[in-house]
């Protein structure tokens, strides 16, 4: 598996950044695995999962701490993210917040940068901070986390507010909610989807009908369930915290779901069965 063949999925500006990257949550918080985090960053660089996401709230800055040791001469090589507090997320506190990130990741800017769930401060105060730290080089996107079609729709509506290159949610296949509007909405404004928690953090892999699907494949549940969010056009950025792990999820980059073979195709219908799609709107669910 090489770092060549990843999948990609387009930024409104037209960049190409890849499918399937590395979240970083509960990361960087037990000094016992700090090696082991480090290595699994560094090794998921190496084959190609160059989307780095973390934020400030993971492990009060531990996380970004963590990932500002992993890539350490590397930083050119990722495409880096990271996350503003709602309670920091007026202009200044943006601002100071992202200054914060920065100096804990040893960084000069960030790639992109999120508002990580709405909260008290008017979407106008974050979209001024973002537009300062633009205007200062210190981000190059921005985007949100958490955001419904609702506030998308206020969002993109504000002056500036088309600019927003991404919404980070939570989806995977137990959590299909996003398809009946959300995702839809957001391929038609030409906004990236993210999804955070893409095997929910584990759970999905004791589902029968998921290892189903992966003996027909010859795949493991977690490829399976990564591949599958891959498939919908949607970025993926599942925790790697050991090299195991990342050697198993960079499998899901090179896994292309049927759409031949009988045993497999019968599976995948067992699949949607299990999962099955939104049949009207629902509330944007969140961990």
């Amino acid at each position: 598996m090489s770092a060549e063949s990843a999948r990609t999925v387009a930024l409104p500006s037209g960049e190409e950044i890849a499918a399937l990257g590395q979240g970083t949550w509960y990361l960087g918080e037990d000094p016992a695995r700090r090696e082991q985090e480090i290595a699994a960053l560094r090794l998921g660089v190496d084959l190609g999962m160059t989307v780095v996401d973390t934020a400030e709230m993971y492990g009060d800055g531990a996380a970004e701490e963590l990932v500002g040791e992993a890539l350490r001469g590397r930083r050119e090589e990722v495409f880096l993210v990271s996350k503003v507090l709602p309670g920091h997320a007026d202009r200044k506190g943006t601002v100071a917040a992202c200054e914060g990130s920065l100096r804990r990741l040893r960084a000069e800017r960030l790639d992109l940068y999120l508002l990580h769930w709405r909260g008290r401060w008017p979407l106008e105060e974050t979209l001024a901070g973002f537009t300062d730290l633009m205007e200062a080089e210190k981000i190059r996107y921005w985007g949100v986390s958490n955001l419904d079609v609702a506030e998308m729709v206020e969002l993109t509506t504000l002056p500036g507010g088309d600019a927003v290159a991404v919404d980070q949610v939570l989806y995977n296949l137990s959590r299909r909610g996003i398809e009946w509007d959300l995702l839809p909405w957001c391929r038609e404004a030409e906004v990236t989807v993210m999804a955070y928690s893409p095997i929910e953090q584990g759970r999905l892999l004791k589902v029968e009908a998921l290892g189903a699907v992966a003996r027909a494949l010859g795949a493991t549940p977690a490829q399976v369930a990564l591949a599958w969010v891959l498939e919908q056009g949607v970025a993926a950025i599942p925790r790697s915290g050991s090299p195991d792990h990342v050697h198993e999820n960079r499998g899901a980059v090179d896994l292309h779901l049927p759409t031949e073979a009988l045993d497999a195709l019968d599976a995948l219908d067992a699949l949607d069965e299990a999962f099955p799609p939104p049949s009207g709107p629902t509330l944007l669910e969140m961990l």
